[in-house]
């Protein structure tokens, strides 16, 4: 089965106070979508699987980027 449009998901961390969150898109084939929770219809940043990968990574070890 082959997704055309995004489905977004927010961090399970993010809680409900409605702070500063991002959503995430990566059910699609060959980009990962982040955008502003509270911003829905502004910009969005995308990634390669690869690049997400390596900065999920690095943020998990505390490393710089």
């Amino acid at each position: 089965m082959t997704t055309t449009e995004p489905r977004w998901r927010t961090s399970t961390r993010s809680g409900d106070t409605g702070g500063a969150c991002v959503e995430v898109a990566d059910n699609l084939r060959r980009v990962v979508l982040v955008r502003d929770s509270k911003d829905r219809t502004g910009p969005t940043l995308s990634f390669t699987p690869h690049a997400w990968r390596s900065l999920i990574e690095a943020l998990r070890a505390h490393r710089p980027i």
